[in-house]
């Protein structure tokens, strides 16, 4: 870590917002352009806090018509999960973690940035 990182937190607040403004400030931070100190290969020691995702704006329309979608590697292996059953089995908390996590680059930076995400219904 530089000299001139700073630990910084950012709470964001979800109440009456979309998932998908609330999820790209979220990354922006996570990535540390918000820093002075911004550097793409390096992690930012940026620890971003999202409260009351339970109180997201989220259309019903995108409640049953998003679908998430993962392959085993195997013939017949794609399994389909909507997000509201997402929602009811793993809660909103997973949704906005996976919408935060497809913003994030794919590179080996990825998890100990997905690290200081927190977010609470």
């Amino acid at each position: 870590m530089k000299a001139s990182m700073q630990p910084t937190t950012y709470t964001i607040d979800a109440t009456d917002r979309t998932l998908g403004r609330v999820a790209s400030e979220a990354a922006h931070a996570l990535l540390g352009k918000r820093s002075t100190s911004f550097a793409k290969n390096l992690v930012h020691p940026t620890k971003v806090a999202i409260v009351n995702a339970s109180k997201l704006h989220l259309p019903e329309r995108r409640v049953k018509g998003k679908v998430y979608t993962r392959y085993s590697g195997y013939p017949g292996g794609l399994y389909e999960t909507r997000m509201d059953e997402m929602i009811a089995k793993k809660g909103i908390e997973e949704v906005v973690k996976k919408t935060v996590d497809g913003m994030i680059p794919r590179n080996k930076l990825r998890k100990p940035r997905m690290k200081n995400l927190t977010v609470s219904a």
